[in-house]
């Protein structure tokens, strides 16, 4: 273990025995002195009666730092507010950041929702409602309010004047906007341009009117996506009128691209969220098993396809042995042809043209098929002493590379101009349909090559 990661121990262990001892200052003590994201990281590990025990020693405000930072899982937000007071699990919300509480709320029903609501300040509870009523996944489910907004008939003094009094509840401060007097997004200045200026010069003569913006109602990926493009700390939001609605900062475009890259492996894996911790087997079979039940059938079409070609065992039953290498071989290439394919897509890079990427595949398929069909013929030939055997099995392996490579290439290019998450032509499923196809090549090429293995 190393020297800080010891450190780290030994403070938890410090930290949890004074919550035992109900010591309320010496808690208070250790456990502030801790980052929140540690503080979180304590609080979810914690039993029922400790948590209890923490709600009494925080104030509102401090268990809003740590609820910010939680990261459980199981999102399990409506239990941590139903063991709270409900006016301090109010005034907790009250206190986060808008977007923040929004996600909270998000994991919790309507009544309860409306409830804490009810309870809450009129003005957080009015700015909450507004994020409340924008679809989830999309810009305005993740973007914030509390941002610092200025005019360019100002002057840097009176820019800097409001900054000092808002920046206390600003999500960020190192870029301000500019609007206009009907609320439009008019520019961008950022706090270096701000504080390098003379007092007395107007905004407007060192904003800068290129600002880069998105709609309310994108889809939260292709912002995160334009943030690490063009290296953004924060983004502008804005409805189709360009009235300046809100920001959304780089720490939301983290949990952003942490949340779609979890998803899409997912899909891959063929699970429903790889990213939960179930408590239970019986939780984690239910998620796993309708991808399960799918491949099942899908593998039975492929058992009634290899029955199909009964006669032809019968003939030469030497052929059986290698149906695993030839359907291994496929799924492999299948599914390395997908992980390169999704990953274009969700990176956004779509300069180059879709024949252009299926003809690559097809000729790293046809030529990792080739390699490895003279290596098959090779093996089988001095194992089996059979060279029209070791040719059947080496040609079966390059046109079933060749193929699954272009089938797993062409797949989520298809699925995803179809407006369709490529990431569900999950790897299981690219396995199970090129397995089909490997078995009709390799026993048709067999049925041709018949009489000559006899």
């Amino acid at each position: 273990m190393s020297e800080e990661k010891e450190k780290v121990v030994i403070e938890t262990e410090t930290v949890l025995t004074a919550l035992e001892n109900e010591d309320f200052d010496g808690f208070r003590s250790l456990f502030l002195e801790q980052h929140p994201y540690d503080q979180a990281k304590m609080f979810v590990k914690l039993e029922q009666e400790e948590r209890s025990r923490v709600y009494q020693y925080l104030s509102p405000e401090e268990m809003a730092a740590l609820f910010e930072n939680i990261e459980d899982e199981e999102y399990n937000y409506e239990m941590y507010l139903s063991e709270m007071d409900p006016r301090f699990a109010s005034q907790m919300l009250e206190h986060m950041y808008a977007d923040d509480a929004v996600d909270v709320l998000n994991e919790l029903n309507k009544d309860q929702v409306a409830s804490y609501l009810t309870i809450m300040d009129d003005e957080a509870a009015k700015e909450i409602r507004e994020l409340l009523h924008y679809e989830e996944f999309t810009a305005g489910s993740i973007m914030t309010t509390e941002f610092i907004a200025i005019q360019a008939n100002q002057t840097v003094k009176s820019a800097m004047h409001i900054l000092k009094h808002e920046a206390p509840d600003a999500e960020t401060i190192y870029y301000l906007y500019v609007i206009d007097e009907d609320k439009h997004l008019a520019g961008v200045i950022s706090l270096r341009d701000l504080i390098v200026s003379d007092d007395d010069v107007m905004i407007g003569e060192i904003m800068s009117e290129r600002v880069f913006s998105v709609s309310v109602g994108e889809d939260q990926e292709e912002v995160a996506r334009k943030m690490r493009d063009y290296n953004f700390l924060a983004l502008p939001v804005v409805d189709f009128q360009n009235h300046l609605l809100g920001i959304i900062t780089v720490d939301d475009i983290v949990d952003v691209i942490d949340e779609e890259a979890s998803d899409d492996y997912s899909k891959l894996a063929g699970v429903s969220d790889v990213d939960s911790i179930d408590r239970g087997p019986l939780s984690a079979a239910k998620k796993r098993l309708p991808w399960l039940v799918i491949l099942l059938f899908l593998g039975m079409l492929t058992a009634n396809l290899i029955g199909q070609f009964e006669e032809t065992l019968d003939k030469v039953a030497i052929l059986a042995v290698f149906i695993p290498l030839i359907a291994g071989m496929a799924g492999n290439t299948g599914t390395q042809a997908l992980a390169v394919a999704v990953r274009r897509i969700a990176m956004g890079d779509e300069e180059e043209g879709n024949f252009k990427i299926i003809a690559r595949e097809a000729g790293t398929g046809l030529i990792n098929g080739a390699v490895c069909g003279i290596l098959v013929t090779g093996v089988v030939y001095f194992w089996k002493h059979d060279l029209y055997l070791g040719l059947l099995v080496g040609l079966s392996i390059l046109a079933t590379l060749t193929v699954a490579t272009i089938a797993g290439a062409f797949v989520p290019l298809i699925m995803h101009r179809l407006k369709v998450d490529p990431a569900v032509a999950s790897g299981p499923f690219i396995t199970t349909i090129n397995d089909i196809i490997s078995i009709l090549i390799y026993f048709g090429m067999a049925t041709m090559f018949m009489q000559y293995l006899i």
